[in-house]
């Protein structure tokens, strides 16, 4: 009889713990996680190229090469609440910058957000950091012929840019819910972007 008790105990605890690690499991898979998705990646569609000049991919990196023209790259979905991160590499001539929540297949600094990446614009007022036309950098960050590091935010109509970890834009405006993301080289020069993420915001 002792032997059934003890044998009934261990079933019951058995059945308990299967119980409760389904539980568990339930949660787990029922809370919303952000996926990072990775964008512009070689031999994969997804995105589209526009413009003059040349694009192409070199050590998992994708490079845009200009001569007094312009390119851009664009993604074929649209994006509205999102956190953006990549690399960045710009020489010292040329004109870029990552454009988001644009209303249409172009880039503008009036139907996109323009995050430039540009030290040195000549009217420095929108330079690196900067959402242009917008507001103007919160600080300076030198860019030019080194890898450094963007993040963008886009969290309903608050709009956030870290550049190498600096926070350059912090600013609240409407005017655009949603749309394709695109990178831009401009002028004359080479423009070298990698690891591109983004990652989409479940917002209520």
């Amino acid at each position: 009889m002792k032997n059934l008790h003890t044998f009934l105990f261990i079933g019951i605890l058995s059945l308990f713990t299967i119980s409760c690690k389904t539980s568990n499991s339930t949660d787990e898979n029922s809370t919303t996680t952000a996926t990072t998705i990775p964008l512009f990646q070689e031999n994969v569609k997804g995105w589209s190229v526009f413009g003059g000049g040349s694009w192409k991919f070199e050590n998992n990196e994708l490079t845009g090469t200009v001569q007094d023209t312009m390119a851009f790259v664009m993604t074929n979905n649209k994006y509205k609440n999102f956190v953006l991160k990549m690399e960045f590499y710009p020489d010292s001539t040329i004109n870029s910058g990552v454009f988001v929540r644009c209303k249409n297949e172009v880039i503008s600094d009036t139907d996109c957000y323009e995050v430039n990446i540009w030290d040195s614009r000549p009217d420095p007022e929108y330079r690196t950091g900067a959402i242009v036309k917008i507001t103007k950098p919160l600080e300076y960050v030198e860019t030019i012929n080194k890898w450094n590091t963007i993040e963008i935010k886009c969290e309903n109509d608050h709009k956030q840019v870290w550049v190498n970890g600096i926070l350059t834009a912090d600013v609240t405006e409407q005017s655009l819910v949603d749309g394709y993301i695109g990178l831009q080289a401009g002028g004359t020069g080479v423009m070298k972007f990698r690891n591109i993420e983004i990652t989409p915001l479940e917002l209520p």
